[in-house]
């Protein structure tokens, strides 16, 4: 039995016009990885790894070549190796300089080791008996873009939304909360707010107090990261649930993490896998918010439906969660078609509903 890996470059489409603080996003680009044994090529695990431009703490130019690299050192490893603990293992062979990489290995070692049926947990989730509440997102766009989304929300069920604001005007997003609030309660409707780290020091505490006033639940990252002193600062006076982020990328080191959530005490942090080096560094993030009793939910970051599914079985071992951000696998004309759907502000998995990956089929892999 010989392992072989090989990777597939990806752009997906958005169906509109994505807005960010950052700018906005029209294209994402992922790589597919397989994993495989080549005498026996029926079973294939596959991963993504789908650095972010821009925010990953590995966008970097020489990804494609070290992803490549990891795929020449993967070939012929002896797999029992992996039949004791893929995280650790993998996190000997990859650099932490490349969390995406982490990711992508990891969950498509542990789909090969499961047989290749995209399970890399079996729950009620995956038989499809659970469903995993997940919040509605709003990109930022001009305000009749946003009211839109909005409406379209609402229509589909969803309770909890989340709107990404910092892009337009301050008193326009203002708004479109306050026209929320005259419509619902924070009972029936919950709120988040994402900001991407777009308020400047001297404002944020007066934009945390305008913004409480409509009941929110949190704001993510209001200032940029790489300001702990400031945003430890923000956390101790908060008026509003602040929910740390980008603040956590780069932080690869257990003793790392404990010092900054330590220093900082936030709210609640935000887990996305692909940029914080997979499902074992989610495991530490979550115990260690455990300890300091500090709140926590998980977060997709623009994956096509493989990473999604992935982060949605990791995410559905969990009980008694609040809304998680796992609802961007709509986002895509040219997404892989997949048991994943969603009802009713909830994601759902179908496993009568066969993957197909046809999407793929006019790319070549790369070894």
């Amino acid at each position: 039995m010989s392992l072989r890996a090989d990777y597939l470059k990806y752009t997906l489409h958005f169906r509109f016009d994505a807005g960010t603080s950052r700018g906005i996003l029209t294209e994402k680009t992922s790589y597919i990885i397989r994993l495989f044994d080549d005498e026996d090529p029926t079973v294939v695990g596959y991963g993504e790894c789908g650095p972010l431009k821009g925010l990953s703490y590995d966008d970097r130019p020489d990804f494609e070549q070290q992803l490549a690299l990891n795929c020449t050192e993967f070939s012929d490893l002896d797999l029992q190796l992996f039949s004791w603990n893929v995280p650790i293992i993998l996190n000997q062979l990859i650099s932490p300089q490349f969390p995406s990489i982490l990711f992508g290995f990891e969950t498509a070692m542990l789909d090969f080791l499961a047989g290749g049926r995209r399970i890399i947990q079996e729950t009620d989730f995956t038989r499809g008996h659970r469903a995993l509440p997940i919040n509605g997102l709003i990109w930022m766009g001009k305000p009749e873009f946003m009211r839109q989304q909005i409406e379209e929300k609402l229509r589909e069920g969803y309770t909890t939304l989340k709107l990404k604001i910092g892009a337009i005007d301050f008193e326009q997003e203002c708004d479109l909360l306050a026209m929320i609030r005259e419509r619902f309660t924070p009972e029936q409707i919950t709120l988040r707010v994402d900001a991407n780290g777009a308020f400047r020091p001297a404002e944020a505490m007066n934009k945390l107090e305008r913004l409480a006033t409509y009941g929110l639940h949190s704001i993510e990252q209001p200032i940029r990261a790489g300001q702990p002193d400031l945003m430890a600062e923000l956390c101790h006076h908060t008026p509003l649930p602040i929910a740390l982020d980008e603040e956590l990328i780069g932080q690869m080191e257990y003793v790392h993490k404990f010092r900054l959530l330590k220093k900082i005490q936030p709210q609640f942090i935000i887990l996305k896998p692909t940029l914080l080096g997979g499902l074992r560094h989610c495991d530490e993030w979550i115990e260690l918010a455990g300890r300091l009793n500090i709140g926590w939910w998980i977060t997709s970051a623009l994956e096509s439906n493989i990473g999604l599914n992935a982060i949605a079985q990791y995410t559905a071992q969990f009980r008694h969660l609040i809304p998680q951000g796992l609802g961007t696998g709509q986002l895509y004309h040219n997404n892989i078609e997949s048991p994943l759907f969603i009802e009713r502000g909830n994601l759902c998995y179908n496993p009568a509903h066969a993957w197909d990956f046809a999407a793929l089929s006019n790319g070549s892999m790369q070894s």
